[in-house]
């Protein structure tokens, strides 16, 4: 019976998928990897692929390359490719800002999920709108790159697909137009952090400026609503005075109405999707009325989401451990927890929870495994951790190209490394290289460049480190899966036993 395997196609196997008498895989040729469709004369599928076909043993044999139209028409086809929903199981989004880390991602999510109870579930493709335009990368790219990932591994248990920190329609467009399947609502720009140090005087002059007919809503109903009860939520008795609630209003009444803009934006697209609410990046944490505050008034906008990310106390810094008092930490988050679980049931969310392993057993504890953690620019990290030793000449110029970025590139994150406490690679054999990334200043550093390095010309115009970089990787990619694989081990165990 002739199949794949058979053919003179150096076939990855763990691609290999056979439904009836049509095979797929992804085969290693001399211009890089192909996929490849063997089934029937006539079969309709070819129809949707495109390449170049050939008779093979009484079949028809395509061999087509990795492009959009491909990727597209293995999703149609093959179900667990095609993101969806994924409720309220405990998740993970595994963001990949250069496109080959998926395959390391499946082989760590694949370690952990070793039964039907202890799974996770995995959300491969994820980027937000600003790391796409540091890396020029389209909504689309990263959805296709996920998946010629997950087919090349094998994954067969389903995903999603996260467009990351949205914060205006035509985001949504862009990402709802590549099958996207989780959305994130990032109202950052909307949240009026100056009322934390208002005075209630002000506070009472600000209130009566919010859109209250976008909220639906006017003052004095705002106040009956919340001062004449107490929000008692498992062992919590939460309650608001005036100041409390002006405060919560005035913070965030303005992302509350963008929000739900923004959802309903988003339910006219009639496509399965599920919504996750993001007012983590603000500089003061939300306090627990004002989590009520932001759950009770989408819910009664009529917003529907699967997970809210606050901003919990510490500091949740890129690519590094949490920076705070564990104790204290575990004691306020689960308070988030039991209202996630009273004002719901929908999950807690980590982001920048990239290396956040000191806090990871108290989220899962909390929240008994209600709960989505979010990474992304470790797995950027894991790539100059694998050419570090393969190239030390040309890591040394991407930490140097690092270092000038710094001071600009710092001002759009929540990161205090210093330029002064980071090493300078002239004292440092080349061995001792792939240690700077285990150098708070140095990995912070390296971590918040990314876009800059991924993108810089040199004075012809030619990309200064893209070419080189990809050029590493793609030839050790059992080297960068291997370094993603056991990274995210790490991240991924103390999430593995927490169950719903």
């Amino acid at each position: 019976m002739p199949n794949l395997e058979s053919t003179a196609l150096n076939i990855l196997p763990r691609s290999l998928i056979v439904v009836g008498d049509t095979e797929c895989a992804l085969a290693q040729t001399k211009i890089g990897e192909r996929v490849a469709v063997l089934a029937p004369n006539g079969a309709p599928l070819f129809a949707d692929f495109q390449g170049e076909t050939s008779e093979y043993a009484g079949k028809l044999l395509l061999v087509g390359p990795k492009n959009a139209h491909n990727a597209a028409a293995l999703r149609s086809h093959i179900p667990w490719l095609k993101p969806r929903p994924l409720g309220l199981r405990t998740s993970a989004g595994l963001g990949d800002r250069i496109g080959l880390a998926t395959p390391g991602h499946v082989r760590a999510m694949r370690a952990v999920s070793v039964d039907a109870a202890n799974k996770i579930a995995p959300i491969f493709a994820q980027q937000s709108i600003r790391e796409m335009t540091r890396t020029g990368r389209s909504p689309q790219q990263v959805m296709d790159d996920a998946t010629w990932g997950i087919f090349a591994e094998g994954w067969r248990e389903g995903v999603g697909a996260d467009a990351d920190h949205l914060k205006v329609p035509a985001d949504i467009d862009a990402c709802a137009a590549a099958g996207y399947s989780f959305y994130t609502i990032d109202p950052g720009e909307h949240v009026d952090n100056s009322a934390e140090t208002a005075s209630p005087a002000e506070l009472r002059v600000a209130i009566e400026k919010l859109p209250w007919d976008k909220l639906e809503d006017n003052a004095k109903s705002l106040q009956a609503r919340y001062l004449s009860r107490s929000f008692d939520i498992e062992n919590h008795a939460i309650r608001f005075d005036e100041h409390a609630l002006l405060r919560a209003a005035v913070k965030y009444g303005r992302a509350i109405a963008h929000v739900a803009a923004m959802y309903r934006h988003l339910a006219t697209k009639d496509i399965p999707f599920e919504l996750e609410v993001s007012v983590d990046e603000t500089e003061m944490p939300t306090t627990h009325a004002e989590h009520i505050y932001i759950a009770s008034e989408l819910r009664r906008l009529g917003v529907k989401w699967v997970s809210l990310a606050p901003r919990y106390i510490g500091r949740f810094e890129k690519g590094a451990d949490y920076i705070g008092d564990l104790k204290a930490f575990e004691e306020d988050f689960a308070v988030h927890a039991a209202i996630a679980r009273g004002l719901g049931p929908y999950k807690l969310s980590l982001h920048s929870g990239s290396d956040k392993f000191s806090i990871y057993p108290a989220a899962a504890r909390q929240t008994r495994g209600v709960v989505h953690l979010k990474t992304a620019g470790t797995s950027y990290l894991e790539a100059l951790h694998t050419l570090a030793p393969l190239d030390p000449g040309f890591f040394r110029s991407i930490y140097a190209f690092a270092r000038e970025r710094w001071e600009t590139d710092r001002a759009s994150y929540h990161v205090s490394a210093e330029l002064a406490r980071a090493p300078l690679t002239e004292k440092l054999a080349d061995a001792d290289l792939p240690a700077l990334l285990d150098q708070f200043d140095a990995r912070e550093i390296l971590h918040v460049t990314f876009g800059s390095v991924l993108t810089a010309r040199n004075a012809d115009g030619q990309l200064r480190f893209y070419d080189r970089f990809m050029e590493l990787l793609r030839a050790n990619p059992e080297a960068y899966a291997a370094n993603l694989g056991g990274h995210f081990l790490r991240h991924l165990k103390p999430f593995a036993q927490a169950r719903p």
